[in-house]
């Protein structure tokens, strides 16, 4: 059974870091790539960072602010916020995804974790 759990969500004020950190059992984690997604009140989910095996992928809205950071050996893929802006407020997700012909396909999901980033 294949378990993402996320964790290190939580209130903090702009300009402030969270880590976020996400535990993943029953898969191989070295086989996937990891991505983190967010989704605010009435927006669509969206992807802020990818780590695959030989790329990695940050949406311009998050560049330069969060780095995304795997580590195979803890089977565990960490979000690093910084410089947190009221519009990074969402509900994050991480998941396990591969590459299906040219496209991307997540397999799995966490449960999510909240951030709320206070003006």
């Amino acid at each position: 059974q294949v378990q993402l759990v996320e964790s290190g969500g939580g209130l903090v004020q702009a300009g402030g870091s969270l880590r976020l950190s996400c535990a993943a059992s029953g898969l191989t984690f070295s086989s996937y790539a990891m991505g983190w997604f967010r989704q605010a009140p009435g927006k669509d989910r969206e992807l802020v960072a990818r780590r695959g095996s030989f790329s990695t992928y940050y949406a311009d809205s998050v560049k330069g602010r969060f780095t995304i950071s795997k580590d195979n050996a803890k089977n565990t893929v960490y979000l690093q916020m910084n410089s947190l802006k009221p519009e990074d407020t969402a509900v994050y997700y991480c998941a396990a995804g591969r590459v299906i012909g040219n496209n991307w396909a997540y397999d799995y999901w966490g449960q999510g974790t909240q951030v709320t980033v206070s003006s």
